[in-house]
């Protein structure tokens, strides 16, 4: 890495910006736990660039992104642990092991035996790591993950160890299960702790569904969330041209402008 090239700068201005004498106030006041919610917020930036179509955009939300990871390790290097280079050669390391039928015998695999080596690869890495004291099942399933995610990777984890339906129908008949439960704990009372884990059943269950149909649960959310959003925008503008608004329009009046809204589609 020749010292002119654009990283090798990027690297020297975050050193600068660290740099007690001189530096950024701001960006010297930073540890790795305030600048969590930056990182957060800068990979929903890049998932909407992405989701939206603005790949115009992209790179510079990349960037930023990437801004993240330098600003880690320069505080990593100030404490001694690692620096940005020990970052990039495990990572290489972990592409390397990660994929043997590519940098070893090359060899082509199904999609199923391309899934089954990745699994036992995480395995034995979770195995390597795992502390002997506590069961390593979970162990390299983050804590704070978004829960539709947190649940398809403990269905996908259980799913490699065989407990799993063969096809989508087992967990489509899972769902209307959990959804004939969660009618009779509404019924018996819809604001007991029983209706509550009920109900996170059948949000676990149609994570399920979506993992066998090879469906991201996230992004269908944020589908499901922009879609709706859209659409009552539309209801709005639809009350508007009748000289109406959403603070005044009764429930008949909204639901008619939705039924509308959605036979022009």
């Amino acid at each position: 890495m020749t010292d002119n090239t654009p990283l090798t700068q990027l690297l020297s201005i975050m050193k600068i910006l660290r740099d007690p004498k001189g530096g950024c106030p701001w960006d010297l006041k930073q540890d790795f736990k305030s600048i969590v919610p930056h990182t957060l917020e800068e990979a929903y930036e890049v998932a909407d660039c992405i989701e939206s179509g603005n790949l115009g955009e992209l790179k510079n939300e990349l960037g930023d992104l990437l801004f993240q990871i330098v600003f880690y390790a320069q505080i990593a290097q100030e404490q001694n642990l690692f620096d940005f280079n020990d970052v990039i050669n495990q990572l290489n390391e972990k592409l390397t092991r990660r994929h043997p039928h590519v940098f070893g015998d090359k060899k082509e695999l199904t999609d199923e035996q391309l899934s089954a080596q990745w699994q036992s690869i995480k395995a034995q890495e979770r195995s390597e790591k795992a502390d002997k004291s506590t069961p390593s099942l979970w162990q390299d399933i983050p804590v704070n993950i978004p829960s539709l995610s947190k649940a398809k990777k403990i269905q996908q984890r259980v799913a490699s160890l065989g407990f799993d339906w063969p096809t989508y129908h087992g967990a489509l008949e899972k769902v209307s299960e959990e959804v004939n439960e969660v009618k009779e704990a509404l019924e018996h009372d819809p604001y007991s702790d029983h209706t509550a884990e009920e109900l996170g059943d059948l949000l676990f269950a149609t994570v399920n569904v979506a993992r066998h149909v090879k469906r991201d649960p996230e992004q269908l959310m944020r589908s499901a969330n922009d879609k709706f959003s859209a659409r009552f925008e539309k209801v709005q503008a639809y009350l508007n041209a009748q000289g109406k608004c959403l603070d005044t329009a009764t429930l008949e009046e909204m639901d008619s402008a939705w039924d509308a809204i959605k036979k022009a589609r």
